[in-house]
C-alpha cells in the first residue's frame, strides 16, 4: 500500500528533541540462537542475515543480523577467513538496523528505523549513522532538528552516491529551519527548507552543500561520480497532500540548468527516469509499450534521443541492475515463470552463465555488489528450495568463496519444489500462480491453502518462502494465486488495483480454489485460506462472497474495513492517492469484510501487530468483535510493539504453530 509520510507542519511538539539518534556500538559477541527445532521454530526464525553490501576494497563485507525480539546486528566479515564480528547494535527500542554500506574500507555507513506510537497520527522515521569497521567513532550523519523546528525531520537522510571511498558520501538531507518568529505556520524561505543533497564526511558529519533546499522536490538522481543529474517534484494541494503528478528535472553534462524531462500523472504514459549511467550520459527509464512496462535509454545531452532497451510482450520489464560504487547498470530484471535477468554487459552475461554451472540447484543468481575496482563481486545464488547463499567471486583468481547461508538452520530439510500453472477464471482470463506440493507424499485430495499475497499491487514470484515451506513441511498444498490487481503482468491485467476492483481479484482467488478441487489436488473439505494484508483482507473478503468454499481463514495484519484504511490515512499526505485507490460509493461497503461479518461460516484465526503502521490493528479488532457478535468462531493474537511484518522469531514461531494447530483443528486433519 502506499507509504505514510505526514504532513510538513504535524506534531512538532509532540516529539521535540525525541530524535537525537540513539546509537550504541558494541563488540560482544552475539547470543546464541540454539533452539528447539520444531517446525515453527525452524521456519519462524529470521534470515540470519541480509542486506550485504562488499567494502571498496573487497576485503570486508557489512551485513545486517537478527538478536532476540527486536534486535539487530552490524555484522562484519572477513571476505578471506569467513570470520564475522559484530561491529553494532540496536535494540529495537525504538530503533532498528535497516540496511549498511561502506564510506571507506573502514567506515561503516548505516540506516535506522523507528517508529512513533504516542503521536496522532503514528509514523515511521529513519536516522542515517556511522561508525568503523570495529563500531568504534560513531557520528550522526543526518541533520539534527530541536524544539524550535518548524516541522518534523521524518526522513533525516539517505545515501544516494557512495563516492570513491574517502569517507565521505552524497546524501539526500531534509533541512529543517528554526521557528525564529514565533510562528510555526510560516515554513521559512525555501532557500534552506527541504531537500537538499550534501557532500558529507562521515567521521564528523559535517555536509558541503551539493544541491540547495527544495520544499517541492522529492528524489534526487546521481551519475555515479558524484553529480547529481535528475530530480523529481511530486504536485501537491493546498494543503500538502499528493494528488499523484511527477515532473522530473534533467541536467546535460557540465550544466547547471534543469530542464523538464517528463511530467507523469496516473491517466499519462511517460518516461519514470529510475537510474543514471553518467559515462553513457544516458537516464534509463520506464514507459509502457503495448501495455508492458519497458526500458528505455534516453539521452541527457539535450536531443532526448530514446532508444528500447528491453521489453517483454507477456511482463512487465521495469528493474534496471546496477552494480557497483558507481551504480553501472549492466542489465534488465523482470519475473515470466520466474526472475529473469538480461546483462547486456557481456562480461557479466559470461560470469553469471559460468556461475550458474559452479553452484548448480540454484538457478536464481544476482550481482548484488563489487569492489572499487570490480575484481571481487558480492553474489548471491538460491531458488525455490535453498533459501540462499552469499559469495564473493574473485574475477582474477576465478575463486568462489562462500560467506554465507541465507537460513543454515533449514539446511537438512528437504524443500518442496514450486512451479509455476495456470487457471481459467470464469471469464476466461487465464490466471498465472504459483503451487507447491509436500514432498514425497500423495498428489491428490490434500489438504491445500492458497495464499494471496498482500499489496495489493504486489506479486509473487519463484523461489523461496518461509511461509509456503512451513505449510508444505506440514503436509499441505500451497497456490499462489496472482489475481488481477498484481503488477508485472501489464496495464490490462493490472486493471483499477484489487482494491477499487476487489469484485475481479475475489473471483480470480475463488477461481482458484474451484481448479484446485476440479484437478483433485485438493480436498475440498481441506480448503483453507491465509493471507497477509491485503491477502488476510482476500482471505476474509473471499468468504463473504464465497461463504461455502473455505473451510478455514488465517487472516495476518488484515484490511477489514475500505472506509476506516481511508480515515486512517487522512494525517498523511498520501490521503488522496489512498483515496483515489479504494474508490468511493457503496464500493466500500460492500468491499469490507467487517461490515458482512454475518456472511462468513468458516473459523477465523487472526494476528496483529500493535505498532502496525500500513494497517492499524484496530481493523483485526474490529473484525474480530463483528464476527463474535455474528456467532462465528473467532480469535485474534495481537503481538506487542510489532508492526507490519512481524520482524521477531519468537512472534512468528508463535504465528505458525498456531495456524497449523488451527487448521488441523478446522480441516479435522
Amino acid at each position: 500500500m502506499i507509504g505514510r509520510h505526514l504532513f510538513l507542519g504535524a506534531a512538532i511538539g509532540a516529539i521535540g528533541m525525541a530524535f537525537a539518534p540513539v546509537w550504541a556500538a558494541d563488540t560482544s559477541p552475539a547470543p546464541d540462537k540454539g533452539e528447539a527445532a520444531t517446525p515453527a521454530k525452524l521456519f519462524g526464525s529470521l534470515e540470519q542475515v541480509w542486506g550485504m553490501n562488499l567494502s571498496p576494497d573487497g576485503k570486508h563485507a557489512v551485513a545486517v543480523s537478527p538478536g532476540p525480539g527486536q534486535m539487530t546486528y552490524a555484522i562484519v566479515i572477513d571476505v578471506e577467513t569467513r570470520e564475522p564480528h559484530l561491529a553494532a547494535r540496536q535494540d529495537g527500542k525504538p530503533m532498528r538496523i535497516q540496511s549498511c554500506g561502506w564510506a571507506s574500507n573502514t567506515r561503516i555507513v548505516c540506516r535506522l528505523r523507528g517508529l512513533v506510537f504516542d503521536n496522532d497520527p503514528p509514523f515511521a522515521y529513519t536516522r542515517t549513522v556511522a561508525f568503523d569497521l570495529d563500531g568504534k567513532n560513531p557520528a550522526y550523519i543526518g541533520l539534527r532538528t530541536d524544539v524550535d523546528a518548524i516541522r518534523l525531520n521524518q526522513f533525516d537522510g539517505r545515501v544516494i552516491d557512495w563516492l570513491q571511498g574517502d569517507g565521505s558520501v552524497l546524501m539526500v538531507r531534509d533541512h529543517v529551519p528554526q521557528d525564529t518568529r514565533g510562528n510555526r505556520a510560516d515554513y521559512g524561505p525555501s532557500s534552506t527548507n527541504g531537500l537538499a543533497v550534501d557532500r558529507v564526511d562521515t567521521m564528523t558529519g559535517r555536509g558541503e552543500p551539493v544541491e540547495r533546499p527544495d520544499l517541492s522536490t522529492t528524489a534526487y538522481l546521481s551519475d555515479g561520480a558524484g553529480n547529481i543529474r535528475v530530480r523529481a517534484t511530486k504536485s501537491t494541494d493546498d494543503e500538502g497532500r499528493l494528488t499523484g503528478g511527477t515532473t522530473y528535472y534533467y541536467r546535460q553534462a557540465g550544466d547547471r540548468r534543469w530542464q523538464v524531462f517528463s511530467k507523469t500523472r496516473t491517466d499519462t504514459n511517460e518516461f519514470v527516469p529510475i537510474a543514471v549511467d553518467g559515462t553513457r550520459n544516458v537516464a534509463y527509464a520506464v514507459k509502457s509499450l503495448n501495455g508492458r512496462d519497458a526500458i528505455y535509454s534516453v539521452a541527457l545531452d539535450g536531443s532526448f534521443k530514446a532508444e528500447l532497451v528491453s521489453s517483454n510482450p507477456q511482463v512487465d520489464v521495469n528493474d534496471i541492475i546496477t552494480l557497483g560504487r558507481h551504480g553501472r547498470a549492466i542489465g534488465v530484471s523482470y519475473i515470466t515463470d520466474r526472475r529473469q535477468t538480461d546483462y547486456f554487459d557481456p562480461e557479466y552475461k559470461q560470469i553469471n552463465a559460468m556461475l550458474a554451472k559452479a553452484i548448480p540447484g540454484t538457478p536464481l543468481i544476482h550481482f548484488l555488489d563489487a569492489s572499487a575496482d570490480e575484481k571481487r563481486l558480492l553474489v548471491y545464488a538460491g531458488g525455490d528450495t535453498d533459501p540462499g547463499h552469499y559469495y564473493v567471486y574473485d574475477k582474477p583468481t576465478h575463486h568462489l568463496n562462500e560467506l554465507s547461508e541465507v537460513r543454515p538452520n533449514l539446511a537438512d530439510l528437504a524443500m518442496a519444489p514450486m512451479k509455476l500453472v495456470s487457471f481459467k477464471a470464469a471469464d476466461g482470463t487465464a490466471i498465472p500462480a504459483y503451487l507447491t506440493v509436500p514432498v514425497g507424499g500423495a498428489d491428490k485430495r490434500l489438504p491445500t491453502i492458497i495464499m494471496p499475497h498482500g499489496g495489493p499491487g504486489y506479486r509473487d514470484s519463484w523461489g523461496f518462502d518461509w511461509l509456503v515451506q512451513f505449510f508444505a513441511q506440514r503436509g499441505y498444498a500451497v497456490l499462489q494465486p496472482e489475481y488481477r490487481g498484481s503488477s508485472g503482468y501489464g496495464d490490462a491485467f493490472y486493471a483499477h488495483n484489487a482494491f477499487h476492483s476487489w469484485q475481479t481479484a475475489m473471483g480470480d482467488i475463488c477461481d482458484a480454489g474451484r481448479w484446485l478441487v476440479k484437478e483433485g489436488i485438493a480436498d475440498p473439505d481441506k480448503l483453507a485460506i491465509v493471507g497477509w494484508s491485503y491477502g488476510g483482507y482476500a482471505a476474509l473478503q473471499a468468504n463473504v462472497v464465497e461463504p461455502k468454499l473455505f473451510k478455514a481463514i488465517v487472516a495476518i495484519a488484515p484490511v477489514t474495513d475500505l472506509g476506516k484504511l481511508k480515515s486512517d490515512a487522512s494525517g498523511y499526505t498520501s490521503s488522496i492517492l489512498l483515496d483515489r485507490e479504494i474508490g468511493s460509493g457503496e464500493n466500500v461497503g460492500l468491499g469490507s469484510p467487517a461490515r458482512h461479518a454475518d456472511h462468513i461460516v468458516a473459523p477465523v484465526l487472526m494476528f496483529h501487530g500493535d505498532h502496525d503502521l500500513d494497517v492499524s490493528v484496530a481493523q483485526s479488532k474490529m473484525m474480530d468483535q463483528a464476527l463474535q457478535k455474528a456467532g462465528v468462531k473467532s480469535s485474534l493474537v495481537v503481538f506487542p510493539g510489532l508492526d507490519h511484518q512481524l520482524n521477531d522469531a519468537g512472534a512468528r514461531a508463535e504465528l505458525l504453530a498456531k495456524t497449523d494447530d488451527f487448521l488441523r483443528t478446522a480441516l479435522h486433519m
